[in-house]
Parts: structure tokens; sequence; C-alpha cells
């Protein structure tokens, strides 16, 4: 499966928590997921911190921020909101990957421990079972 084809799949399947995904699926949506959160706030970043350089002697002055600064903080926010769109997309294909297992997707909940995500990155990378499983037939798209 392509980047493409995994992100309209993911997207497709925004709130179904059954079935079963597999790694390339995830894995790539994962990239997109990255990419589109990442880069509104990288760009917040530099306009916030270049903002707070170049103004820093009136901003002690005056307490204010300035123009770039508020667009930075207004990056971030998209950044943010583009984050919560895609959280359930992003749960539901964390647990069809863990049904790819055989597991259950409730493992997500790892994620709550300490290094809890460590053994939820293992499981997410390892290979799926052979044929079909409780959660479904094998995907066809690997």
């Amino acid at each position: 499966m392509g980047f493409g084809q995994a992100v309209r799949t993911c997207l497709g399947k925004y709130g179904t928590f059954s079935g079963r995904a597999s790694r390339s699926e995830f894995w790539w949506f994962y990239l997109f997921t990255t990419i589109v959160t990442g880069i509104p706030v990288f760009i917040g970043a530099i306009l916030f911190v270049s903002s707070a350089s170049a103004n820093s002697s009136e901003m002690e002055a005056s307490g204010a921020i300035g123009a770039l600064g508020l667009v930075g903080i207004l990056f971030y926010i998209l950044g943010f909101l583009v984050a919560l769109a895609l959280a359930i997309p992003n749960l539901s294909v964390g647990c069809r990957r863990l049904h790819d297992r055989g597991t259950s997707g409730w493992l997500q909940l790892l994620i709550l421990v300490p290094c809890g995500n460590i053994v939820l990155l293992i499981f997410w990378l390892l290979e799926g079972t052979n044929g079909d499983n409780v959660y479904g037939p094998k995907s066809t798209n690997a």
C-alpha cells in the first residue's frame, strides 16, 4: 500500500476500530499525520522565535509579542486543530494494526503507562499474523 492509498483508507475508515491494518497502511498514515501536524507547528515556532529575537528589547518594554509572534501562535493553533481532527483516525488505525497482530486494540492504553509506548511501538512494528485471525481476514494491501 502506498502513501496516498493509506491516507485515503485511514481517512475513509475515520472511526472504524474493527478489522485489520497492514504495517504499510499504519506507518504511511503515521508519516502523513506527522507531516501535516508538524509543519504548522514548526513554522509557528520559527515565526514566534524570530519575532521574539527581533523585538526582544521592545517586548521587554511593552510586553507585546508582535504581529509575527501572533502569526506563529496561529500556526501552533492550526497544528493543534489538525492533530485533534486526526486523533480518531490515528486511534482507529492503531487499533486495527494491533488487531493485525491478533491483539486487542485496548493495548493502546499502554501509551498512558511509563515506557508503555516502547511496548506499543514494538507491537506496531511486528508483522501481522498469517492468514485470518479473530479480527478478520489478512489485509490484502500489504
